[in-house]
């Protein structure tokens, strides 16, 4: 057994016990348009928010707000006749000069405007985090309003990899002085969709 295999032995060996999560009484909502509350966020943060009825009303948008681009990847079947797509199984060295990607996202959270991912949908879960800017797509339906909703959703999901995504890569350790897409996409757009297609 070679020291990396000793290594991740004793690590998996020694997890700790699973805890119940907390039981939160008398929890109110503390707001009930929770899209309007999404968009406001994610504006608040650097981000960009649309809502629309279709995946054709995306593209629109995406041609205009991309023009200049040179590589744009989507891991979604919808956008296959606009982007370059990219599967499960593809090499992940593919993704080392991507301007935009296209994901799809489990669901927002309005609170602080992030989106939950995970690696069945990703494909790669580098993929967020190694573009030049991000485009998430939710669907309408599935904001929910706080992160107890988001964790009440998730809890007993099983995944290998997940995140919740909240606006550009963001930095303000220098100076104090705020930059984003320090370390990650420089912007990122988030699509509502009223409608499935």
């Amino acid at each position: 057994m070679s020291s990396r295999e000793r290594i991740l032995t004793a690590v998996k060996n020694n997890q700790p016990s699973f805890t119940q999560l907390p039981v939160v009484e008398n929890y109110v909502q503390p707001f009930t348009d929770v899209v309007e509350k999404y968009k406001i966020v994610l504006q608040s943060i650097g981000g960009t928010v649309h809502e629309v009825k279709n995946v054709d009303a995306i593209i629109e948008i995406l041609k205009v707000q991309f023009k200049d681009v040179q590589r744009i990847l989507s891991v979604m079947d919808a956008f296959s006749d606009y982007a370059e797509m990219y599967t499960k199984n593809d090499d992940p060295h593919k993704l080392d000069n991507v301007d935009v990607a296209i994901i799809k996202a489990h669901f927002g959270v309005a609170e602080n405007g992030s989106v939950w991912v995970t690696d069945d949908v990703l494909h790669e879960r580098v993929l967020p985090f190694i573009c030049q800017h991000l485009v998430a797509v939710i669907d309408k339906t599935t904001i929910v309003a706080t992160m107890q909703d988001a964790y009440d959703k998730i809890a007993g999901a099983q995944y290998g990899f997940g995140t919740f995504i909240a606006g550009p890569s963001k930095t303000a350790d220098i100076e104090q002085s705020l930059v984003l897409g320090a370390h990650g996409p420089k912007t990122m757009t988030v699509f509502i969709l009223h409608h499935q297609s």
